[in-house]
């Protein structure tokens, strides 16, 4: 801990952060890969949500769906993690030596989900709950091109990332017991949104936790300079 910083107002603290890791030049370069990964991954999640799309077949029984009724959770569903992100954001922004890692995390467990969602073309559950919350002007704009905001077309079903990426950044914040609890309630809060929603199946849920797992481990690998970064503080 940087004791230098005490006598700052919290705003200038993360100014003089910001000044001192853009005067390094390896961590300039890794802060531009990390939001230009993140870009790519959602063009290969677009065209991956679109094959999906394009390719699902019937729905399927499941020992969940099948069993209780269908709820009006969409405003949960879409407004939930607009503050989720939002809020992760201001943590994650406060400290700029650990961007690089965290936006290397999700660009790769996008990109990873967007192979996933090709491999199996199950059709969403037939009574679903529609996607209403901004109005029927609001959201066919919004299902056509959720797969940039809301990484869901409606077929992209395996695994779900309202519950993955929740978790994935408490396995970042491990170390940090409030955003680690924070984030693992939102992930198992959003996993009960969208099965009480019928948008995921329950196995889109239970598996993305251990694929989520999976990720975070191969990103310390790939990426360990990042890592050991985001560590120091």
């Amino acid at each position: 801990m940087d004791t230098s910083l005490d006598n700052l107002t919290s705003f200038q603290k993360i100014r003089v952060r910001y000044a001192e890791c853009f005067k390094d030049k390896r961590f300039v370069k890794s802060f531009v890969w990390g939001f230009a990964l993140i870009l790519v991954s959602l063009v290969i999640n677009y065209f991956a949500s679109l094959y999906a799309a394009d390719r699902a077949s019937s729905s399927v029984t499941d020992i969940v769906l099948s069993n209780i009724p269908v709820f009006d959770v969409d405003a949960l569903f879409i407004w939930g993690p607009l503050v989720f992100w939002a809020i992760l954001a201001v943590i994650g922004f406060s400290q700029p030596k650990q961007i690089p890692f965290l936006a290397k995390n999700i660009a790769l467990f996008v990109a990873i989900r967007a192979v996933f969602i090709t491999l199996t073309h199950i059709g969403p559950y037939p009574d679903q709950i529609p996607m209403d919350v901004f109005g029927e002007n609001w959201i066919q704009h919004i299902t056509d091109n959720a797969n940039f905001f809301i990484f869901s077309s409606g077929s992209d079903l395996f695994f779900s990332a309202h519950t993955g990426l929740p978790f994935l950044m408490a396995l970042a914040f491990w170390k940090n017991k409030a955003v680690r609890l924070f984030c693992i309630a939102a992930s198992a809060f959003f996993g009960v949104v969208v099965l009480l929603g019928h948008l995921h199946y329950s196995i889109d849920v239970a598996s993305a936790f251990f694929i989520t797992y999976a990720i975070y481990h191969i990103a310390e690998w790939a990426f360990s300079k990042d890592k050991q970064r985001f560590s120091e503080l």
